[in-house]
């Protein structure tokens, strides 16, 4: 029998005698066929070695490998164990067997009790909670931008905490007759002022994001990209500040559409190399606080849209202004028309007198 590990270097001869030697030995074997057919259920993966120097593994040699083994190396029986096993009493123990005693048990180890694990029913909960602690840690963003950032933004979510509670004051006016801080009047005055100043702070906002992107041009980081990352600043001014021509709404509205584009696309370019990695967190945050305060805005001026003046938008003061110089211009013309005819007259009178 060949083992693996042998000798490196075997005849042709030898292999041919160990295949005819091997079959001869299989063939006078009692029962040859039902040991061939039975043979892989016993025969373990260990003893069943390959041979080193032999091309392909015949059956026959593997058989009788199998024969020629004694059974006692292959499955070793504690004989004494046996004795002492079989001299035991059985005691019965009617007790302990119940209905699920017998039952074997499919997602758990047999005769093992399991110890009922409580689940955590706010697991979801604590999850999502972290997530939002992770989110808004903003450890990696630099302090000096971090700073600076949170206060360019209170402006904004000021004007928004103004206008919830001026219309908060209105509507409490308009129910007790006076309001708490502010009588009507002077709260919709104020009110009217604060509404342009936040479109316009907006629109500041939306330009500064955009021109962010042509720094990290000009200081080349991720590498030169050009008119595409140039594209970032001229297109947040082109859409913030034709804003400021809508009614307060519609401004508001707009606002809100362009900060969360403007987002993604920061998003996209941290994602392409064009920002630092933080960039897309800490402008997560500041979009958050933005567009809270713009739904605020729109809240509170939702609650008193029926019960103030609407104030004039630039674009209804730019065609008051021009319906104006038409005014004029037409008085003109009729003044100017009118004196013309006057001397007209005067003219012909002279010639009648004369």
């Amino acid at each position: 029998m060949i083992r693996s590990g042998g000798p490196a270097s075997l005849s042709r001869a030898s292999l041919r005698y160990v295949s005819s030697t091997s079959a001869r030995t299989t063939s006078n074997l009692p029962n040859a066929s039902t040991i061939r057919k039975q043979a892989p259920r016993f025969i373990r993966p260990q003893i069943r070695a390959p041979l080193a120097l032999v091309p392909h593994k015949s059956f026959s040699t593997s058989l009788q490998r199998y024969a020629t083994t004694p059974f006692d190396k292959i499955d070793k029986i504690d004989k004494k164990h046996e004795e002492v096993v079989e001299h035991e009493k059985i005691e019965p123990h009617p007790e302990e067997v119940s209905v699920t005693s017998s039952v074997h048990q499919v997602f758990g180890e047999k005769g093992v009790e399991e110890a009922e694990k409580d689940e955590d029913m706010l697991a979801g909960v604590k999850a999502d909670i972290n997530t939002i602690k992770a989110t808004f840690a903003l450890d990696e963003v630099p302090r000096e931008a971090l700073i600076i950032g949170m206060a360019g933004v209170l402006p904004y979510l000021a004007t928004s905490l103004s206008t919830v509670y001026l219309a908060f004051d209105i509507n409490h006016a308009s129910e007790t007759g006076s309001g708490f801080l502010f009588s009507p009047h002077v709260a919709e005055q104020i009110l009217h002022i604060i509404e342009p100043l936040q479109v316009g702070y907006g629109a500041v906002i939306l330009s500064f994001l955009g021109a962010i992107h042509w720094g990290l041009e000009w200081a080349k980081y991720g590498g030169v990209h050009g008119y595409p990352r140039y594209a970032y600043g001229v297109v947040a001014p082109a859409v913030a500040w034709p804003t400021i021509l809508l009614p307060i709404e519609y401004a508001l509205i707009s606002q809100f559409c362009a900060f969360t584009f403007l987002y993604f696309a920061d998003a996209r370019a941290v994602v392409r190399g064009w920002a630092p990695q933080w960039y897309s967190t800490y402008r997560f945050v500041l979009t958050f606080i933005v567009g809270a305060s713009i739904v605020a805005s729109l809240i509170g001026r939702g609650q008193i849209a029926d019960q103030i003046n609407k104030l004039p938008s630039p674009a209804d003061r730019v065609k008051a202004l021009r319906d104006m110089q038409l005014g004029a211009m037409e008085t003109e013309e009729r003044e100017k028309r009118a004196r013309i005819a006057a001397e007209d007259e005067e003219g012909e009178d002279d010639e009648e007198e004369d």
